[in-house]
């Protein structure tokens, strides 16, 4: 009544300028409240590795960190030589089943021997070392007279660890028109199906005229063909 009296100012405006006054006072109270200062919550510091963020409460030096990031460890080394480390041998000779076989690197001769099969009962062993270390691509040769590993194997004359290792009681080359089927099979990957066939085929020729002539005998293929040639004559 006092502000009507005073200014002259009718009902109705003395209304809406109450409005305003108390409209304006709110939104001056909300710009107050906005403007306000804020805590802000420090950054995370990332690793060298770009994968784990860690706080920094924790690098703190304080709590006995380094106050930098440790780098993500890599994956545990290989145990037991390299990974997955294969060589492949060749077997052939009087074992049960000569042919390729792979081996885990490292492996030995008597390991061959056993993934052959074992060999053959009456083999002669003694100048075999079952012990010595194999490696890939190389040829074993069991039961085969005496100086005849260069014909098959890597390491040739030489004698080293590549080459074809032998051994049997037979010397020189075996007579295919004159050996008996016992000496027959001194001979590499020669059973006594295969000494038999032998037999059977110099008995219907007369004889064996040249080593070729091995290819025509039933059961000799072109690899064993190979294997034979060095170690038998006519």
């Amino acid at each position: 009544m006092w502000v009507q009296l005073r200014c002259g100012l009718e009902p109705r405006t003395l209304a809406a300028l109450t409005v305003v006054l108390v409209a304006a006072a709110v939104f001056a109270g909300m710009r107050f409240w906005s403007a306000r200062p804020e805590g802000v919550r420090a950054p995370d510091s990332v690793s060298q590795a770009g994968q784990v963020a860690v706080p920094q409460a924790d690098a703190d030096p304080a709590a006995g960190g380094s106050g930098a990031p440790e780098p993500s460890p890599g994956p545990p080394p290989a145990v037991g030589g390299t990974a997955g480390g294969r060589i492949v041998v060749d077997v052939s000779g009087k074992v049960r089943r000569p042919g390729i076989h792979r081996l885990p690197s490292g492996a030995r001769v008597t390991d061959a021997l056993e993934a052959a099969g074992g060999v053959r009962p009456g083999v002669d062993l003694d100048g075999l070392n079952r012990a010595r270390v194999l490696v890939d691509g190389e040829q074993i040769l069991v039961g085969a007279p005496p100086g005849t590993g260069a014909a098959g194997g890597a390491g040739g004359a030489g004698g080293g660890g590549a080459g074809t290792t032998a051994t049997g009681p037979a010397t020189g080359p075996v007579s295919l028109s004159g050996a008996t089927a016992d000496q027959l099979e001194t001979l590499p990957g020669v059973g006594p199906v295969l000494a038999q066939h032998i037999v059977d085929y110099r008995t219907q020729h007369g004889g064996f005229r040249s080593v070729d002539e091995l290819h025509e005998v039933t059961g000799i293929g072109d690899r064993r063909f190979a294997d034979l040639q060095p170690l038998v004559r006519p």
